[in-house]
């Protein structure tokens, strides 16, 4: 039996992430998954492949919008749900040009500060729609400021197989999957091409490229050669190496930690 191990949000791309108990789908992803994201002057994303120290905030959701806290220094921003300008502008998240709204000048001398970068802090409107990878998936399918896709599937059967290939065991978050599953086999999850949780219908649409995100500690945001030295041993096709399934989804609604995941055959 395949049930759900664990559910993680990550409201600010490339931040911390968010253990929950439940979770409401919309139609990009996790309610509040990556809503939020940092650019540089040009407007392009910023991640921890640029700037590791990205570990360093931890987010955490209230009744009125997020805080983040500074780890080093224990200081803490709080964001509201509603962005307080009126400004919106062209940002770049990967190949994808979207509007977002600017969060306003507080936020953004705060990240700079701390991270020590020229950034601003940006929010995804409703009314942007950032369609998923049409070589994947079917016109209609959106998702966040994600990599690509609404959801992150891994078991835990997977990272137990490449903890025990290390001699340092690796913790699931630095993965950032949205979806961990216990049961199965190792790379179950590889094979989950049609399933449900609860009354949601997932689709697994490609497996998950990893890089050099993988490599950093999200406790110390110190860089290292492991996992991808090791995968790359035996979970390597053509230049890439994979990790994890990349899902969209056809029903709204909830799923919580417990519900146990359904094959379609």
């Amino acid at each position: 039996m395949l049930r759900v191990s664990q559910l993680n949000i990550y409201p600010v791309k490339s931040l911390g992430g968010i253990s929950v108990d439940s979770a409401r789908i919309t139609d990009r992803g996790l309610q509040h998954d990556r809503r939020w994201m940092l650019i540089d002057p040009h407007g392009v994303q910023i991640t921890q492949r640029e700037v590791p120290a990205l570990a360093l905030l931890q987010p955490a959701i209230t009744s009125t919008g997020l805080t983040i806290l500074h780890r080093p220094t224990q200081t803490r921003l709080d964001i509201p749900f509603e962005p307080a300008t009126r400004e919106f502008v062209k940002v770049q998240c990967w190949d994808d040009t979207v509007t977002a709204q600017f969060v306003g000048p507080e936020a953004d001398e705060w990240f700079s500060e701390r991270l020590k970068v020229n950034c601003r802090l940006v929010h995804m409107p409703e009314s942007t729609k950032r369609q998923t990878d049409l070589k994947y998936t079917a016109a209609g399918h959106y998702t966040s400021f994600a990599d690509g896709y609404p959801f992150l599937l891994i078991g835990e059967a997977s990272l137990e197989e490449l903890n025990s290939r290390l001699d340092r065991p690796l913790p699931m978050n630095r993965f950032r999957p949205n979806i961990v599953f216990t049961g199965g086999e190792p790379f179950e999850e590889d094979r989950l091409h049609e399933f449900t949780i609860g009354n949601i219908r997932f689709s697994g649409v490609k497996l998950c490229a990893r890089c050099v995100m993988t490599t950093i500690d999200q406790t110390t945001a110190e860089k290292g050669k492991e996992p991808l030295r090791t995968l790359a041993r035996y979970r390597a096709e053509g230049h890439k190496i994979l990790f994890g399934q990349n899902l969209i989804h056809h029903d709204l609604g909830e799923i919580a930690v417990g519900d146990e995941l359904i094959p379609i055959h």
